[in-house]
């Protein structure tokens, strides 16, 4: 810090918490950028860390499906939907279809 003392000589009004406030600041810096890293690999472990627990699960469903007999060959993760669907009405249908159809929008 020699240079740093030589300096403060000959500034007027100059006190040396002007040098040290700047390593202080980048010093604060850091420690929130570290605080934010770490917190973000907190998450990302807590993530992967879900991610095993359900494919534990995953297997052990599949284990109890394979000694029950039942079949296995679904993707894991995937649920078997079955979504309904109104029948078509051809333009210009009148009778108990297009009622039916209306009368489902209503």
């Amino acid at each position: 810090h020699y240079g740093d003392l030589w300096n403060v000589k000959y500034l007027r009004k100059f006190k040396w918490e002007h040098l040290t406030e700047k390593v202080a600041y980048e010093r604060r810096i850091r420690e929130q950028k570290m605080r934010i890293e770490m917190m973000q690999a907190r998450r990302e472990n807590a993530a992967y860390a879900e991610k095993v627990e359900q494919g534990m699960v995953l297997d052990r469903i599949e284990e109890r499906r394979k000694k029950k007999g039942k079949s296995v060959d679904r993707p894991k993760g995937r649920k078997d939907r079955k979504l309904r669907q109104t029948s078509t009405v051809e333009e210009g249908a009148s009778g108990p279809a297009k009622k039916a159809v209306l009368g489902s929008l209503v």
